[in-house]
């Protein structure tokens, strides 16, 4: 069975539910969403993409600039 994801301190379970429903399994793959696309996906706020954005940059990552995705979660 895999293990489920890790997600930063602070994101909560609506929002870590909502990633995995749009597919969204660790760090890396935010960084093919906007902020925009993310903020669509039912579950996430402001303080899940403070979280996750903070999480992003410790490891010199960042959300897109520009929207690649359509969630339909």
């Amino acid at each position: 069975m895999p293990s489920p994801t890790k997600w930063p301190k602070g994101v909560g379970q609506p929002a870590q539910r909502a990633l995995a429903a749009a597919r969204i399994h660790d760090l890396a793959q935010l960084t093919q969403f906007s902020e925009a696309e993310l903020l669509q996906l039912h579950g996430i706020g402001p303080k899940a993409i403070r979280h996750l954005r903070e999480a992003l940059t410790e490891q010199g990552l960042a959300l897109a600039l520009n929207p690649t995705h359509k969630p339909n979660a």
